[in-house]
């Protein structure tokens, strides 16, 4: 009989992580943990410690600092097979998981299906030739080297890649590998399993290619199991029902797709809306249910397809959801960076960015360049991203999979400050105070279009006072927004002082507070 070892990724929610890890378990199965390296240590240790009675638990050696598109994902991800083929002998399957998933059919059920199927179910299409790839770069990927995070560290990872292409640093993909594309979320037999991990090995290079590598965990193990395994053992699609908008972002299940989940051919669905509490129930006794009879119809994309598609007043040219009236949720929290000095606010959320977790994004509103995801074209314009501005921050909260979002913003957006701070979300507002030079003030001048080339000098000097007002003004106008989380870093303060400023408004540790401070040069021009 199937016995699985379930590969759990996960970065939060300690409570989520024991449920699911106890839910499992308790049908025979067993779990191999990874907790990101990024997130709480208190609540690894108390994940370790609630679970250390439970024997079919066990954790990852190592834990690895995870970013979207890099590596690490999957370097954590071989940790954790690792772990699972050494503590458990006996597993015949490995199903990868993250916190987000959840059964959707009886472990009754789950077992007999691996049992009736000898194959290891994995989605893999041909990089090259299919059309797995809707948008952004897709040869470039593996034909340069990239050693940076887009999300995290956006001029780096482009300088990076502009760079070679420029001087056509490319390299040949390995030559024996045709390399495959789909799905992370894999299941996948103990032969297989072995066969990888005693192939990586022997075939360094192998590693050594997909480690620089962009987005390499829809890549890897796609890639692997087609060049080990037989094609007539491999069931190309994955055992995980999952959806995408037309925006490229995971459609989110609540608490009344309960019915159609059960209905669909899958074993797990993700994701699972942290909120929906009745629904993680029903499916946590579910899964340990016998008897249980599943008929399959098998149309939850089709119907997906056509209630989005006809809006969600029941009319076929309903308002778009960006026209209609939106929230980002009272579970978010939006951390809103509001600076004159651009220059300024940018060094700060690399910062952010480097020693935290939080997703950061520059002047979005504000600045026409501004390095942004593919959200399906809303983004492409200053005006459709004014416009439609909740829709785009939720866009964001959702393809970044997170809770929390840093935005920088212009003073002189004071409507974008007030939306955000009537919101149902917890929004949060740091506003920098900076020094203005005469010399600063006169550059602003011409940036602006106050100031031409052949201004003369009086007409700037008389100039000037003026525009020491306006930023004044617009510095008194967000005051009195009365917003109980406004918060102030300033030029002239202490860096003690402004550390403390910064652990309140993010959330953060003093130390991390103080290595996101650490800048001598943030406040220079």
């Amino acid at each position: 009989m199937a016995k699985i070892a379930y590969i759990l990724l996960c970065h939060k929610d300690p409570d989520a992580i024991i449920a699911q890890a106890g839910q499992l378990t308790a049908a025979g199965d067993c779990m191999a943990i990874h907790f990101d390296a990024r997130a709480s240590d208190a609540d690894y240790a108390r994940i370790r410690e609630t679970l250390s009675d439970n024997p079919n638990v066990t954790f990852a050696k190592k834990r690895i600092k995870c970013g979207w598109g890099e590596w690490s994902l999957v370097q954590a991800t071989l940790h954790t097979l690792q772990a699972a083929v050494d503590q458990f002998p006996r597993a015949t399957h490995f199903y990868m998981l993250s916190g987000d998933c959840m059964a959707i059919k009886t472990a009754e059920y789950v077992h007999s299906f691996l049992d009736e199927h000898d194959m290891d179910f994995i989605e893999s299409h041909d990089f090259f030739e299919s059309n797995w790839i809707k948008t952004g770069m897709k040869e470039d990927r593996l034909i340069y080297r990239h050693y940076f995070n887009e999300r995290n560290q956006p001029r780096l990872f482009y300088t990076a890649y502009e760079m070679q292409k420029r001087f056509g640093l490319t390299r040949e993909v390995p030559a024996d590998i045709q390399v495959m594309i789909g799905s992370q979320w894999w299941c996948l037999r103990r032969r297989t399993v072995e066969m990888i991990l005693e192939f990586l090995r022997q075939r360094r290079d192998v590693v050594r290619f997909f480690s620089t590598t962009w987005i390499p965990d829809e890549t890897f193990f796609q890639t692997l199991v087609r060049h080990l395994i037989p094609k007539h053992e491999i069931e190309n699609r994955t055992l995980t029902f999952l959806m995408f908008s037309d925006y490229g972002m995971p459609v989110t299940f609540y608490n009344d797709h309960y019915d159609m989940l059960l209905g669909q051919n899958y074993l797990f669905a993700r994701k699972i809306s942290p909120e929906a509490h009745e629904l993680k129930e029903r499916l946590g006794q579910l899964y340990a249910s016998e008897g249980v009879t599943f008929h399959i119809s098998d149309e939850g994309r089709n119907l997906y397809h056509f209630l989005t598609g006809r809006g969600r007043v029941g009319r076929r040219f309903a308002q778009r959801f960006w026209e209609a009236g939106n929230t980002l949720g009272p579970e978010r929290e939006a951390f809103l960076i509001v600076c004159k000095k651009w220059h300024v606010a940018k060094r700060l959320v690399e910062q952010i960015a480097s020693v935290t977790m939080l997703p950061c994004i520059e002047y979005i509103y504000d600045e026409q360049g501004t390095p942004l995801p593919d959200l399906g074209g809303i983004e492409t314009t200053l005006t459709k991203r004014s416009r439609h501005r909740r829709a785009v921050a939720r866009m964001l909260f959702d393809h970044f999979e997170s809770d929390k979002l840093v935005l920088c913003v212009d003073p002189a957006n004071l409507d974008v400050i007030q939306d955000f701070c009537a919101d149902q979300a917890r929004t949060r507002v740091l506003e920098i105070e900076c020094s203005y030079s005469d010399e600063y003030l006169r550059g602003h001048a011409h940036r602006i279009g106050l100031a031409g080339q052949n201004s003369s000098q009086d007409s700037l000097s008389r100039l000037l006072p003026t525009l020491r007002n306006a930023l004044a003004y617009e510095s008194e106008l967000i005051r009195n927004t009365r917003n109980e989380g406004l918060f102030h870093l300033r030029e002239a303060a202490e860096r003690a002082a402004n550390e403390a400023v910064i652990a309140e408004f993010l959330g953060v540790s003093a130390d991390q507070a103080k290595a996101i401070m650490q800048l001598d040069y943030l406040f220079a021009d």
